[in-house]
């Protein structure tokens, strides 16, 4: 169902058009395809809302519509505004383009003239492979990049030295290309599209340069020193703005990524912000306790463990962990103990330890925790 044109542009019944013009120039801004490429809500609004303007803007099909609704509008052919470009619809409804609007609002490259902006230029992604221990704490390193950089020889333009780029023949600078099409009583049909001569830049190179061959860039190799931030982990990519090729006739540079590789740590092992560490311990070990030594990562921390020490155990050492990523704080180590048992014993050995069994209770190994709950609280489950 048709919402109210009044509703639409968001004014009053007795509104006075220069009202009515403003509420449409701000609704059209916001809404066309133009300036939303792809967005099909944004078109059906326009189209909407230019309805609305077409109507209540004309003194004559306005007062139909103020008195009978949408009947009084029946065997009215209205414009169709799909394919109507952002600067030829100002150039209908209110003479001069939309060109003065952009320049009174900020506008945006090209707006004076109605051409495309400067082609932005490639991201550019490299991988760095780092160690363990520069993951964590972080690096800064050099990174080969291989990107389009301005032509040395033409600055960029494109022409050969001593000469410039020309205004399009074609679309006389304006990089865009109209075609006009009668509505018989109802107005005219305007199509726009980008010049398939200066491919919407409005300026083309008679005479271009002999090194880019007029593109106006080079693919060369340059070092660029990156900044691994601490407490990276691997798979993740850090974006660096600007560092990627460089835009043509001064567009603006893509981007660079460098993705991550970390290599294993030979003994521990990263969850998320924490470490885990397994101590292997001996039978022996665990039932007499002892002292061991975790290789942790700004050095060994020393480790008592008692009598009667458990397969499973957690031992938690706060803030010995990964520096949190882009923030405060590291994350804990955690030494799970595992406790090795002999696969092979000779018959001395067997001998000995049923003489060992024959003086334990079943009391004596009553478990105090569940190895499952062990587990959950070194993963966090």
């Amino acid at each position: 169902m048709k919402r109210d044109y009044y509703d639409v542009l968001g004014v009053r019944r007795d509104a006075e058009q220069s009202e009515i013009k403003k509420a449409f120039r701000k609704l059209a801004r916001e809404c066309h395809p133009d300036v939303n490429p792809g967005d099909a809500e944004c078109e059906a609004q326009f189209k909407e809302a230019a309805e609305a303007y077409e109507v209540i803007s004309d003194p004559d099909t306005r007062a139909a519509y103020d008195r009978y609704g949408f009947d009084g509008l029946r065997g009215r052919q209205m414009t169709d505004f799909e394919h109507v470009g952002f600067n030829d619809l100002f150039n209908i409804f209110f003479g001069g383009g939309f060109d003065s609007v952009l320049r009174d609002t900020g506008g945006m490259w090209g707006a004076a003239t109605g051409s495309a902006p400067p082609p932005r230029g490639e991201d550019v992604e490299v991988t760095v492979e780092l160690t363990f221990s520069e993951a964590v704490f972080g690096v800064s390193t050099e990174v080969e990049v291989r990107a389009d950089a301005p032509c040395e020889e033409c600055e960029g333009s494109g022409a050969r030295p001593g000469t410039g780029r020309e205004s399009c023949p074609q679309c006389h600078g304006s990089g865009r290309m109209r075609e006009v099409s009668s509505l018989g009583g109802f107005g005219q049909f305007i199509r726009t599209s980008t010049c398939n001569v200066c491919r919407g830049r409005g300026s083309i190179v008679k005479d271009p340069c002999e090194k880019c061959r007029g593109t106006g860039r080079l693919r060369v190799a340059r070092s660029v020193t990156v900044d691994i931030p601490a407490g990276i982990a691997g798979g993740q990519r850090i974006r660096y703005n600007g560092d990627g090729g460089a835009g043509a006739l001064g567009g603006r540079s893509g981007d660079l990524y460098v993705a991550v590789v970390v290599e294993p740590h030979e003994h521990l092992v990263r969850d998320g912000d924490d470490l885990i560490y397994q101590q292997d311990i001996t039978m022996i070990e665990a039932a007499l306790g002892t002292t061991a030594y975790v290789p942790a990562l700004d050095g060994d921390i020393e480790m008592e463990l008692p009598p009667g020490t458990q397969p499973g155990q957690v031992k938690v050492y706060r803030n010995r962990g990964v520096p949190v990523l882009q923030g405060s704080g590291r994350g804990d180590l955690k030494v799970v103990v595992n406790v090795l048992v002999p696969r092979q014993l000779s018959d001395e050995q067997r001998e000995v330890l049923g003489q060992f069994a024959a003086l334990t209770a079943d009391t004596d190994y009553e478990p105090d925790q569940s190895f499952l709950d062990k587990v959950r609280a070194v993963f966090h489950q």
